[in-house]
């Protein structure tokens, strides 16, 4: 049986000349300004216009580019030789589709099309489900199908925050960076999210935290000092907290050896390689860090290609219908955003 697996990622620009088209996508989208769209779309043109100049400095940092579809590329790579490995009974290929840059869904469908799948399987590269992000790649990608006319089975991986070998991967990796450490703060950064999500009912914030409860309890280490706390914030709207920021401002003045965790990005990118090594690195420093690491992004740590593979080979086993595949940890009725709870 041939089976197509699209994985969702943000992207990135490919050039700084492509940092402000970003951009635009980035805030054109609904799920992230929620405006008609005869609004949107002149607030989306100067956001990204006033955003451009900043935007593409931290571009510059990383030679010009994001990284982001290479790496995301080693991940179908991993992630398709895994599942061949372990399901000799069907054939996949992985196809990667971004939702505010190259490879997009449009283009991506056509693809698909020609591989002519019996079966399609959505799996995010987003372990926590916001609205915001996967929410919004699976809507961008039922609604291409739709355009398109194109009708095939379709499976859909909305989200893995407490999967045994997701956290498998965050326990190996922190375990490696903690080892032999004295007075340090292990702070676990996610990407924040406006507070007005939250209370709309976005089960993000949730479920990030669902993911660091697992992952504290799997490293065993005692008297352990963590934090969960929030980063990339921007504009006037209160966010989810704390912020980061602070965190490593409060920590630093303490003498604590500082070891970042990036709880919900999988992949390195600007939130990884610049805002935490580099900007809150000269934070710390400023306020009197003497010792500062970081954890790597999940990447293609064994551990996490299995967590996908199982996922996507076992997900008959806990299945709505056969088209929706829940965490085994369900969200509270509050979050009316997860789309566990609207599945009819």
């Amino acid at each position: 049986m041939r089976k197509a697996i699209i994985l969702f990622n943000l992207g990135g620009p490919d050039k700084l000349e492509n940092v402000e088209p970003f951009l635009f996508n980035l805030f054109f989208d609904p799920a992230i300004l929620n405006l008609p769209i005869f609004l949107r779309y002149p607030l989306a043109k100067l956001i990204a216009n006033r955003r451009a100049p900043t935007a593409k400095k931290i571009y510059e940092e990383l030679g010009g580019s994001s990284p982001i579809l290479k790496l995301t590329e080693e991940q179908a790579s991993a992630l398709e030789s895994k599942l061949k490995k372990d399901d000799s009974s069907s054939e996949y290929k992985c196809f990667i589709v971004m939702r505010c840059w190259h490879p997009r869904a449009e283009g991506v469908v056509k693809e698909v099309k020609n591989y002519n799948p019996e079966e399609i399987i959505l799996m995010p590269l987003y372990p926590q489900y916001s609205a915001a992000t996967s929410g919004s790649s699976i809507k961008e990608w039922n609604d291409v199908c739709k355009k398109n006319n194109f009708n095939v089975k379709t499976s859909t991986i909305c989200c893995y925050p407490t999967d045994e070998n997701f956290i498998q991967a965050h326990k190996e990796l922190i375990m490696k960076k903690i080892k032999n450490l004295e007075n340090f703060k292990l702070i676990f950064s996610a990407h924040g999210l406006p507070e007005k999500n939250i209370k709309k009912g976005d089960p993000y914030q949730w479920q990030i935290e669902q993911s660091v409860d697992k992952i504290v309890k799997s490293l065993d280490v005692k008297d352990l000092d963590w934090v969960l706390s929030y980063q990339s914030r921007v504009g006037p709207l209160k966010w989810i907290g704390p912020s980061t920021e602070e965190i490593i401002i409060e920590n630093s003045r303490l003498g604590k050896h500082i070891v970042l965790v990036p709880i919900a990005f999988v992949s390195e990118h600007s939130e990884t390689l610049v805002e935490l090594d580099i900007e809150y690195k000269e934070l710390a420093d400023k306020n009197g860090c003497k010792h500062y690491s970081r954890v790597p992004a999940l990447g293609i740590n064994e551990s996490y290609i299995r967590a996908m593979s199982n996922l996507i080979i076992n997900r008959k086993d806990y299945s709505y219908n056969g088209k929706l595949f829940p965490p085994k940890v369900q969200c509270p009725k509050q979050f009316t955003k997860c789309p566990c709870l609207n599945y009819e």
